[in-house]
């Protein structure tokens, strides 16, 4: 004898203490043998998943901790040993894309290039732990964030405008070198500028900057003849660990 039996939902027990009987969803509109067939064997449909796959590779990221000294000291220099990596690269996996980005830092940031490297291209696992190790204290002084664009006095944001962070943030991350007028406004302004300032209207730049960092306003320096320069103090904190990187330029 044969039966057409349609596919149902499962029902389930309307209360655990009861026995209620459960039918099996069939997969298809079928016709079944209820002479020589179990419905008990019938399969049942596959179950969804719940769980997303695993992720999967997409690529990695190779940190390269060596500074133009080192590079030219070995007979190369950075642009042409980026350029060497992604040949190789396209060579062994023709249809790989590639971005690379420099790290930049100042050179009194001391500790080792790669550590540098992981800090400036942010790394998790090394920013994490140099927010880790970051002293208490910060900010009870400056802390001056290049990522972020800010900065802080005892814990109070500073109102500093954007051209007046990027003339600190210009100063801060060439620490210790004197950079003169002309050179801050080409690089602060660019040719063309019409808001571009002269040689003289700089310094009302360099006293608005200043006026706003309150009793630190002595770590942009004067040197007499020559230009400015970022003067490290003991209560200041430079967060190079979220320094952005240069843009893809090789």
């Amino acid at each position: 004898m044969s039966l057409v039996q349609l596919d149902r939902p499962a029902v389930r027990p309307a209360h655990p203490s009861r026995s209620v009987p459960v039918e099996r969803p069939v997969a298809a509109l079928r016709s079944i043998n209820v002479d020589s067939t179990d419905v008990g064997d019938l399969p049942t449909p596959p179950r969804l998943r719940a769980v997303q796959e695993a992720p999967e590779a997409r690529g990695f990221a190779l940190y390269v901790g060596v500074d133009e000294a080192k590079a030219k000291a070995a007979g190369i220099d950075l642009a042409t040993l980026v350029r060497a990596l992604r040949t190789l690269t396209a060579e062994l996996v023709p249809d790989a894309e590639t971005h690379a980005a420099v790290a930049l830092a100042p050179a009194a940031s001391g500790g080792r290039d790669v550590d540098v490297v992981r800090l400036a291209l942010q790394e998790p696992a090394a920013v994490a732990a140099r927010h880790a190790t970051e002293p208490a204290s910060a900010a009870e002084g400056v802390v001056i964030d290049i990522s972020r664009k800010q900065v802080t006095l005892g814990g109070e944001q500073a109102s500093l405008t954007f051209k007046e962070f990027e003339l600190l943030q210009y100063l801060v991350l060439r620490e210790g070198k004197t950079i003169d007028r002309e050179q801050l406004i080409a690089g602060l302004w660019g040719n063309g500028d019409e808001d571009a300032p002269n040689a003289r209207t700089i310094d009302v730049h360099v006293r608005r900057l200043r006026s706003k960092l309150g009793d630190y306003q002595l770590i942009v320096r004067t040197v007499r003849g020559s230009g400015y320069r970022f003067d490290r103090h003991a209560d200041v904190t430079v967060r190079h660990s979220l320094i952005a990187p240069s843009p893809d330029r090789f």
